[in-house]
């Protein structure tokens, strides 16, 4: 029986081959001989000098001890296509752009069987929580905690589909695919044009339905292209380009903004892309000269009221922005944190045939106060029959404090758990979904809980209102009320969210369907700042050492 050997294999986009998809300073050697090498291939080896290992002058160890570095790269032509096949830690010598970036996760989804997974590399880039999970069975997705909905498939291990067994047997795929194979050198051109059917093959959607419904953008070129349609999107002030804070921030801080990078900077009450085309243009910048490595030397930067700096966010890493490329027909590119997703139209079309009928038109009052709390307090101190709950806690003695909203009335004969929110950025906007689903199933699990929360109505509403609202509550007639406060138009509804918002916003309303709890989003209407954008302070600050920026976030 041939010994099974581990490979790592790579697939060159069309026009790259041995003579292009080299860094330009690699150190492997070509013109090697080798006679069992398949035919057309090119060998490359890297063969470095032996030196000692660093922990032999660290112990001082009087032993002559000395260790090499081999690898190899054979560069494999295969029908139109060229394989790079990868030995040893020499992969890096492979120029960034030259390869298909989801050659192994593709190849892996169309062979492995799915029911004898073993392993998961995921994404929630909503979080940005990286997270792998290993079971010692073979099992099915399901059981790998994989919400489809949420998280990006970076990674997947198994056991590959019998019609495949006697290529190979296990198969790990990422940029890269990791196989298993006892196939002699001669074979290897089979291979690895089964492989490029596999890749070229859809049937994994078949097995993995939606699976790749959210891709992250790794490919250098692909990269490249977004970077110049966001630029071209900046240049023009197109009004879907939007500025956040790309941090969970707490708004009752009485946060303000300033921006760095071009001079010095005015202080302002909110924070929105126009402030920082105001912060360009008072400074005379030409826009159409900046490039992306502006976007990231210049800062948003967070401040109290007098312009003393908190925090500080590259001006590329706070952009959201959604568009097309042409040659990608069906897909739409999302910008994140600094980082894009691919997104398969038919997804984005399914999320807003969800959400939207689950929006509604606001039944609560403009948004004029300075923090939410304010706005909650204002709201219920001009209605008695509406309690202000925010900042309450209804969990039982000795575990995490639960909120059960901010604002609690009965509509339409149920009680609305209101929860309200300044903002439309995605972590912002996941926690408060969050909290509306444990706020619910606290009280479904905790008999306490609801107690609590009768005797929080009991002190803030009077009477023939609290009977009332408590009777609702203790027969669970109630119902789950997202109010988001923004200056967007209510028409727009889920859209008027973004992208990652609204993949979290829809999970929680399908936990909330779980336990037949109706769920709804309202835009409550933003008018604490005037349309032509007032300066709460005119007083400027001094930008420290050109806004330079730690080399960590730089790098964003």
């Amino acid at each position: 029986m041939a010994k099974s050997r581990s490979f790592s294999i790579y697939l060159l986009k069309e026009g790259y081959d041995a003579t292009n998809a080299l860094r330009g300073d690699h150190a492997l050697d070509a013109g090697i001989g080798a006679h069992g090498l398949p035919e057309g291939a090119t060998l490359f080896v890297l063969d470095s000098d032996p030196r000692p290992p660093w922990w032999r002058s660290y112990f001082g160890v009087e032993k002559n001890l000395t260790q090499v570095t081999k690898g190899a790269l054979v560069f494999l032509p295969v029908a139109d296509r060229c394989f790079a096949l990868s030995f040893g830690h020499v992969a890096h010598n492979l120029i960034d752009s030259g390869y298909e970036y989801d050659f192994g996760l593709r190849v892996t989804l169309n062979s492995l069987d799915p029911h004898k997974l073993k392993s998961t590399d995921t994404l929630d880039p909503g979080a940005a929580r990286r997270q792998r999970t290993q079971l010692p069975i073979e099992s099915e997705l399901t059981l790998f905690d994989f919400d489809r909905d949420s998280s990006i498939l970076r990674s997947l291990t198994g056991k590959v589909r019998d019609e495949h067994k006697e290529l190979f047997r296990h198969a790990t795929g990422g940029s890269n695919l990791r196989i298993s194979t006892d196939i002699g050198a001669d074979g290897l051109a089979a291979l690895c044009e089964t492989l490029l059917g596999l890749y070229e093959s859809d049937n994994y959607k078949d097995a993995f339905p939606e699976i790749q419904n959210i891709v992250p953008v790794r490919d250098p070129a692909q990269i490249e292209a977004l970077n110049g349609r966001l630029l071209e999107a900046f240049w023009a002030r197109n009004p879907d380009l939007n500025i956040t804070v790309p941090e969970i921030i707490n708004y009752s801080d009485n946060m303000y903004a300033a921006f760095a990078g071009a001079g010095r900077s005015l202080v302002y009450d909110d924070v929105y892309i126009g402030r920082y085309y105001e912060y360009l243009d008072e400074h005379g910048s030409d826009m159409n000269t900046m490039g992306v490595e502006d976007l990231r030397r210049h800062a948003l930067v967070l401040t109290d009221e007098d312009g003393n700096g908190r925090d500080r966010y590259s001006i590329f890493k706070s952009l959201v922005f959604d568009t097309t490329l042409e040659d990608a027909q069906g897909e739409t590119f999302h910008l994140c944190e600094g980082n894009w997703y691919r997104i398969d139209n038919a997804y984005i079309t399914r999320l807003s045939a969800y959400l939207d009928p689950l929006c509604e038109d606001s039944d609560l009052p403009p948004y004029v106060q300075l923090s939410e709390g304010a706005y909650n307090e204002a709201v219920a101190a001009a209605d008695a029959a509406i309690a202000c709950l925010d900042k309450k806690n209804i969990s039982p003695d000795g575990q995490t404090s639960v909120e059960p909203c901010d604002l609690l009335a009965i509509r339409d004969g149920v009680a609305s758990f209101y929860h309200v929110k300044v903002s439309t950025l995605s972590a912002q906007l996941s926690h408060l979904f969050n909290q509306g689903v444990n706020a619910i199933e606290l009280m479904r699990l905790e008999a306490a809980a609801v107690d609590k929360l009768e005797a929080l109505i009991r002190d803030a509403l009077a009477g023939g209102d609290a009977d009332g609202m408590v009777a609702l509550v203790r027969d669970r007639k109630y119902r789950i009320v997202f109010g988001i406060v923004t200056r967007k138009d209510p028409a727009g509804r889920s859209l008027n969210l973004p992208l990652f918002s609204r993949i979290s916003l829809m999970r929680g309303m399908k936990a909330l369907q779980l336990m037949d709890v109706p769920g709804h989003v309202m835009f409550i209407a933003d008018q604490v700042v005037a349309a032509e954008g007032r300066k709460k302070k005119r007083k400027k600050m001094d930008e420290p050492a050109e806004a330079e920026l730690p080399a960590a976030e730089a790098a964003e």
